[in-house]
């Protein structure tokens, strides 16, 4: 209890450095997943122009300093546009893409260079009391990126845009080993001597499977997918991606959408792991995305990130974490670590990133079985998770001859008999289940027939 005295100054500053600390220690394993990892991450010009992309550099510095390999891949379109407005020069576009000829290619050269100093510049900066005091931050960039033209599409001359060849991802690879940071941009060059004017997008996904990086990041204004309610969508498989972009209007997609989806397809579907959308409005979106469980952008990969499987022996520790609240309340049976061993092979787990997020368990009795342990983390309730859980189970006692489904709860009973499972009487449970009956607990006793 807090002595009268205490001022209510104190208690603030113990419950914010309370959450701090909690905060901290759910960051730990991904502190630990994404060092040595290589992520690319592109900066359209959009992102460049946003007022928040001064703590985007911030953020970028610090996943350097936790160890992560980084390749930024920046664009420049509002730059360009800008920079044609003021040296009169006129735009062309076909088929969404820039028309690149001579004037157009200078002008697309001078915003690209104006772009690399400027950042170049923001990840030198070490000044005292800035987020990134102290750092010591090499940034190398090349010809690392080669590139062929468009050509004549439809009678249109392209001039110099272009689409990337090839990306060397050895002479990147010798500039991550020495700890620098590589950066590129949307030019590529010839074999020829020519340069090229790329989209950022080809840029950044081409490098990313070049590398098969582990992340492909992709920042946009609105380019995070919602539902029809307005509320983010936080994960979509490759397999679901053809039907988005097959009807976009449909789906109310913007343009940068589906060009971020179609590239996020691309890297994943050609061995890049996982590819995130976030948005450069969002302070601190990166970090969000990349150290929490939920994130904030939307996350494009080739299977759901939350699994349901059978439970393994890493899975021990997550369980134990996920009951001790309920048993600390009698909702639950307590259990030993080594009971839990011992009875692994019977639990099935919902994990993501390698937290437990819900368990149940089945254990036989002839034609009969008992469903226990089922339990999700008190900040993953509210979805369809013990549904799935228990759809499983179900599915599994059928598949063994299980005739029917019996339940022993204090407090759930509600949950149950909405999903079909009716009061019953201690009488109706296998005999070996009424001799380790707890008459002190008073359990209610439901059975579900199969």
């Amino acid at each position: 209890m807090t002595d009268k005295n205490t001022p209510a100054s104190s208690i603030t500053h113990t419950q914010d450095n309370s959450q701090y600390v909690s905060w901290f220690r759910q960051c730990s394993p991904y502190i630990n997943a994404h060092r040595g990892k290589t992520f690319v991450i592109m900066l359209g010009g959009e992102t460049l122009a946003h007022p928040q992309f001064e703590h985007i550099i911030h953020d970028i510095a610090l996943l350097n300093s936790l160890g992560v390999r980084l390749v930024l891949v920046h664009g420049a379109r509002p730059q360009i546009d800008s920079l044609c407005k003021q040296k009169n020069v006129k735009a062309s576009f076909s088929l969404n893409k820039r028309i690149t000829d001579g004037p157009m290619l200078e002008t697309v050269q001078q915003a690209v260079g104006q772009l690399r100093s400027q950042i170049e510049a923001m990840l030198s900066t070490g000044m005292s009391n800035s987020p990134m005091h102290g750092a010591d931050i090499r940034v190398l960039g090349g010809n690392f990126v080669m590139a062929k033209p468009l050509g004549v599409i439809d009678g249109v001359d392209f001039a110099n845009t272009g689409e990337v060849r090839k990306v060397d991802s050895v002479a990147i690879e010798t500039v991550l080993k020495n700890n620098a940071i590589v950066l590129l941009n949307c030019l590529g060059h010839s074999r020829t001597g020519e340069t090229f004017n790329l989209p950022v997008e080809d840029v950044a996904t081409q490098t990313a499977l070049a590398l098969q990086a582990d992340k492909l990041i992709l920042f946009g204004e609105h380019n995070c997918l919602t539902d029809e309610n307005g509320q983010l969508v936080k994960e979509v498989i490759t397999s679901s991606i053809a039907g988005l972009l097959h009807q976009p209007s449909a789906h109310n997609l913007t343009d940068e959408q589906i060009t971020q989806l179609a590239a996020a397809k691309k890297a994943v579907d050609g061995g890049v792991k996982r590819c995130q959308l976030v948005q450069h409005a969002v302070d601190g979106a990166l970090l969000s995305e990349l150290f929490t469980l939920d994130g904030v952008g939307t996350l494009v990969s080739q299977s759901q990130q939350e699994q349901l499987r059978s439970a393994r022996m890493e899975d021990v520790v997550g369980i134990l974490e996920l009951l001790k609240p309920l048993e600390d309340k009698g909702i639950l049976v307590r259990r030993s670590r080594e009971a839990l061993e011992t009875e692994i092979d019977l639990f099935r787990v919902l994990v993501k990133d390698g937290m437990v997020l819900g368990c149940a368990a089945l254990y036989g009795y002839d034609d009969m079985a008992e469903l226990a342990c089922v339990a999700i983390h008190d900040d993953y309730r509210g979805g369809d998770r013990g549904d799935r859980l228990l759809n499983t189970l179900e599915t599994e006692a059928k598949n063994q001859g299980i005739k029917k489904l019996f339940v022993l709860t204090t407090r759930t009973a509600q949950w149950f008999e909405e999903r079909g499972f009716k009061a019953a009487k201690i009488d109706d449970l296998p005999q070996q289940k009424q001799q380790l009956y707890n008459f002190q607990r008073g359990s209610k006793v439901f059975i579900k027939s199969l």
